[in-house]
């Protein structure tokens, strides 16, 4: 068998924040070339990266005329935020877009993931109706019921959801969906409260010759739509693992392109709900880091790098617990460090944001146990002792 020669590829990366940081990390491990970019200068992944620019990526000609001149092997979304009619015309010109520019699409706003879920492929997900007028949101607000999530049909790390228990409350929350949607899309999707048992994200590798390969469940805690803390192995019922499975299987068959992807899902009882999707690695996933032989990051880079991915294996019960900024700070520091990395099988994270804000994850704590209980608890613990304060 003649051997396969691998050469140096230049990644361009669109959005540069604390989980492109960790591609660029793996990416580098393999001699790759990186370029991070981001609307402001200093991103956490800009800070590992081996060249980067501030750009609008909403702007259509300043992300063609970008990526042409950068001339990267392979373009890379973080973010939703960018133009998704620069990366269809791009790829018709040869661009490789990573999953490809359709699955961007479909999957950067609320509405098209949904449509393709429930609509094309008939998959069980909340019922659902979108408002893009504020006019109609009572009307079909009163079509759903009381309670229901109301979100954004773009944002990021859950922003702009939020709980709405009573008609009163409506007006306060479209406002906050409107302030936090991202790009140019300005409506909402209204669905269902489902009071679930527990929910999970599900991290398939799709392989550049169509095959899925799934990593073990991934238990999580989200607080209005944002990731708080995450754990493998999650316990559940094999047949609904293989329910969410043959979701799963569905859709990125549909959407066809390598890489990593998170599906959520949520479980009510013996039923296995659809919840989202993102086509890259997973704000849950960053447990992977310590839980698995091969981490969400490598393993995204080995997908469409159209690398060998044996078996994917636990090396021990693992948590993840993030790190919260309680106020509004420029260059924040830590305290509680030293406390934190003195328990057992614990790590430390944090992403190198150089500003933060009320509620923002600013890093993340690891922690691994033979015993997953202890290993929840440790990471727990940790985030509880490290506090973002004022330099």
């Amino acid at each position: 068998m003649e051997d396969q020669i691998f050469s140096k590829k230049r990644i361009l990366l669109l959005g540069s924040g604390e989980l492109g940081k960790e591609l660029v990390i793996e990416a580098k491990r393999l001699g790759l070339e990186v370029i991070a970019i981001d609307k402001y200068n200093n991103a956490p992944a800009m800070q590992v990266a081996d060249d980067s620019y501030v750009i609008d990526m909403t702007n259509k000609n300043v992300l063609k005329n970008t990526i042409r001149s950068l001339n990267p092997d392979f373009v890379v979304p973080e973010i939703e935020a960018l133009s998704i009619d620069a990366l269809k015309e791009l790829e018709e010109e040869g661009v490789k877009v990573i999953p490809n520019a359709r699955t961007v699409e479909i999957t950067m706003n609320r509405d098209k993931i949904r449509d393709l879920a429930s609509n094309d492929l008939k998959i069980r997900t909340a019922k659902f109706k979108y408002v893009f007028n504020y006019d109609d949101l009572y009307k079909k607000a009163s079509e759903i019921g009381f309670p229901l999530l109301l979100k954004p049909l773009m944002s990021s790390s859950g922003k702009g959801q939020n709980l709405v228990a009573r008609e009163e409350d409506l007006f306060k929350a479209w406002n906050e969906s409107q302030a936090n949607s991202r790009g140019n899309v300005k409506g909402v999707i209204i669905e269902e409260f489902i009071d679930f048992d527990f929910e999970f994200t599900l991290l398939t590798v799709r392989k550049d010759n169509g095959e899925n390969v799934f990593c073990l469940p991934i238990g999580h805690i989200q607080s209005k739509g944002d990731y708080q803390s995450s754990w493998q192995p999650l316990e559940m019922n094999p047949s609904l693992i293989n329910e969410a499975k043959k979701m799963t299987n569905l859709i990125l068959n549909n959407l066809n392109g390598p890489g990593i992807y998170g599906v959520e899902f949520f479980v009510k009882g013996n039923e296995v709900i659809f919840s989202e999707l993102s086509p890259r690695p997973h704000d849950t996933g960053m447990v992977t880091l310590v839980s698995q032989n091969i981490n969400e990051f490598e393993l995204h880079l080995r997908a469409f790098l159209n690398l060998p991915i044996p078996k994917i294996i636990l090396l021990k019960p693992s948590a993840s617990r993030v790190i919260l900024s309680e106020e509004d700070f420029i260059n924040p520091i830590y305290t509680g460090l030293n406390d934190a990395l003195n328990l057992e099988n614990t790590k430390v994270l944090f992403f190198g944001k150089t500003t933060a804000k009320k509620g923002r994850r600013m890093g993340v704590v690891l922690a691994s146990n033979n015993d997953l209980n202890l290993a929840r608890q440790n990471a727990d613990e940790a985030s509880l002792m490290i506090k973002v304060i004022a330099n």
